[in-house]
């Protein structure tokens, strides 16, 4: 049974913080979705992990390609099937089964976007009495800091 990490972006961009948490998914050895429901948004994390140090470059497709099942990181709206770990951006869907089927699933949304701040709320509400085990994780100075744990 997996459990949800909310990540609260407030000092760090998206395309500075979804980078770093998939290679700490890809060294815990599970292979990634990014879930995006947006075309724009999927289209510049792509470019933004083609762009990464070559030292610290992550191996990714959009979900579509021919090479789909081969990919260690997948960006798109597709199902969650044979992946370890699940990443949302953008108030992408994701369903307590989930959350139980994978090692961990981890939605990131943006602090400054109130928006996107009570979708997430309304998420760890619906996740949380589903019985699914939940962190939230804020910014602080830099530092990423554990504010609730259910």
């Amino acid at each position: 049974m997996g459990a949800v990490f909310f990540y609260h972006l407030t000092d760090s961009p998206l395309e500075a913080t979804l980078p770093m948490l998939v290679g700490k998914a890809r060294g815990a050895g599970w292979r990634v979705l990014v879930r995006s429901a947006d075309d724009v948004l999927t289209k510049r994390l792509d470019d933004v992990m083609w762009q990464g140090p070559e030292d610290g470059f992550l191996p990714h497709g959009i979900a579509g390609g021919v090479y789909d099942a081969d990919q260690p990181v997948l960006i798109g709206d597709v199902p969650s099937d044979g992946f370890g770990c699940l990443m949302t951006v953008a108030g992408a869907a994701v369903s307590d089964s989930e959350v139980n089927a994978l090692e961990r699933v981890c939605i990131l949304f943006d602090g400054h976007d109130g928006v996107a701040l009570d979708y997430a709320r309304g998420q760890w509400k619906a996740l949380t009495d589903a019985g699914c085990s939940a962190q939230y994780w804020a910014q602080e100075d830099g530092r990423w800091t554990k504010k609730a744990e259910k």
